[in-house]
């Protein structure tokens, strides 16, 4: 077992030092010169030593390879990402820390909702197969699974925001003076309403068609039969065998699914004027600011990673064999 968990450790390390790597590569070779975009707001012509000068002070004139890739390791091990060139030499790590509780707010309730709602429903549809409960779950969730979050997130601002006026459909707090805390959070939760809800619609299909599958094949086990002809009622067959057993594909998707919430839902907070992580990329991306663009996409490169690690040891304890 232990042999098994450094195994697993290692070969989450070499992933991530991979991940670093193509994350710094990824970036350059995206068209556009960040030097150009640096000096983009200037009252007067740019000239070719301005442009240089930028490139200097940023050390963007310094070779890619080795220099350029030695330093972004060396100061990334030591959890210096740099500093942002669009928001003016600001630390990388305190605008992502700035913009992630926001989206940890946003995509981390909506994918408790969704796997709670979805797997509960997912595993019911699976044990009563066939059944009204099944087809219905089936076909909503396979509309929800191919339905775009952004235009989910439209259809909601233009029912429950623009038609009925009951939620916000922008920003996290709105316009005035908020007298204290308790309104504070009030306020807080009913912009959060909408766009949670369009991302766990978006999310909870994909749950419940797992969920559904892996219980429909559990249920057809020769172990079930037996466990049917000892007598055991369907609340002791479905607890205590089927439900353990259908869990490890859907384990899987939860850890890879949990790994995305440092990402954010770039879609659905573009629709929602939520200012998360997936809004900082795409500020990010228009202006080629490297150092962010490596910070965002490191932290999501690692987070996938650790959620593959805690599946990989998580189906040591729901399955013996694996260890």
């Amino acid at each position: 077992m232990s042999r098994r968990i450094a195994h697993v450790i290692f070969r989450a390390g070499v992933t991530l030092f991979m991940v670093a790597i193509l994350n710094f590569i990824l970036f350059r070779v995206i068209p556009g010169d960040p030097a150009n975009l640096l000096l983009a707001g200037a009252k007067t012509s740019i000239t070719a030593e301005q442009i240089e000068a930028q490139r200097e002070r940023w050390a963007l004139d310094r070779p890619l390879i080795p220099d350029q890739v030695l330093d972004y390791l060396s100061t990334t091990l030591q959890g210096d990402f740099g500093y942002s060139f669009k928001f003016r030499g600001r630390h990388v790590a305190d605008l992502i820390l700035e913009r992630l509780p926001a989206t940890i707010a946003l995509v981390g309730v909506a994918q408790v909702l969704a796997i709670i709602c979805g797997v509960m429903l997912g595993v019911y549809a699976g044990w009563r197969r066939g059944g009204a409960v099944d087809h219905i779950a089936t076909g909503v969730s396979l509309a929800l699974y191919s339905t775009p979050a952004f235009w989910l997130g439209m259809i909601l601002v233009v029912i429950f925001s623009t038609a009925l006026g009951w939620l916000p459909g922008y920003g996290v707090h709105s316009l005035g003076a908020i007298t204290g805390s308790l309104d504070w959070l009030i306020d807080y939760l009913r912009h959060l309403a909408l766009p949670v809800t369009a991302v766990t619609l978006g999310l909870i299909g994909q749950y419940v068609v797992v969920a559904r599958a892996a219980m429909s094949e559990v249920v057809t086990e020769d172990y079930m039969v037996t466990a049917r002809a000892k007598g055991l009622t369907n609340g002791q067959m479905l607890m205590g065998h089927a439900f353990r057993n259908a869990m490890l594909p859907v384990v899987t998707l939860i850890t890879l699914n949990l790994g995305y919430v440092v990402a954010g839902a770039v879609t659905v907070e573009a629709v929602f004027a939520w200012p998360g992580i997936g809004g900082l990329t795409v500020e990010a991306l228009n202006a080629r600011d490297y150092p962010v663009l490596q910070g965002v996409f490191l932290l999501l490169g690692a987070s996938i990673v650790v959620a593959n690690l805690v599946a990989d040891l998580a189906y040591g304890l729901l399955d013996p064999r694996v260890r």
